[in-house]
């Protein structure tokens, strides 16, 4: 019972978190830009997602500023997700979900899928530098299931 407890407490914190948009390492938002609206995303990149623990493309470039439509495929018969964060962010979820391997979770920084299913992630890049994205479903991460945004800053701006 003490177990239950204590794994109910830590999934309530986790929620708490997540409601005011804070995390251990800070806000997603400052770290690596903010929900998009999805009216204003310029532009629409195409990911799949395999069994073989890879994203295609695992390395993206945005601009500063712009808004982006990530349309995320899982081509794979496992389930599998797209989470965009933090080295940090992704490396202290990925524990999380190792512990709690049945945690469902929807963020607007990531989408998990069932197998043949489609969804999406509209995204601002508000900062210039990495912004990483991974797949947290136990052992995917640790396979190699990761990928980065290079987020390029904007001439005059």
């Amino acid at each position: 019972m003490k177990h239950a407890f204590l794994a109910t407490s830590a999934f309530a914190t986790l929620l708490a978190l997540s409601a005011t948009g804070a995390s251990a390492s800070g806000s997603h938002s400052d770290a690596i830009g903010k929900p998009g609206v999805a009216a204003k995303a310029t532009r629409t990149v195409e990911v799949d997602m395999t069994d073989s623990m890879r994203f295609t493309p695992a390395n993206i470039t945005v601009k500063k500023g712009e808004t982006v439509r990530f349309v995320v495929k899982n081509s794979g018969k496992l389930k599998h997700e797209l989470v965009l964060g933090t080295a940090q962010e992704l490396k202290s979820h990925y524990a999380a979900m190792m512990k709690n391997p049945e945690m469902e979770h929807a963020e607007p920084n990531m989408v998990t899928l069932a197998p043949g299913k489609t969804g999406e992630v509209v995204w601002q890049f508000t900062k210039a530098g990495k912004v990483d994205f991974g797949c947290l479903q136990p052992g995917h991460y640790d396979a190699g299931m990761k990928g980065v945004v290079n987020v390029a800053s904007v001439a005059g701006k």
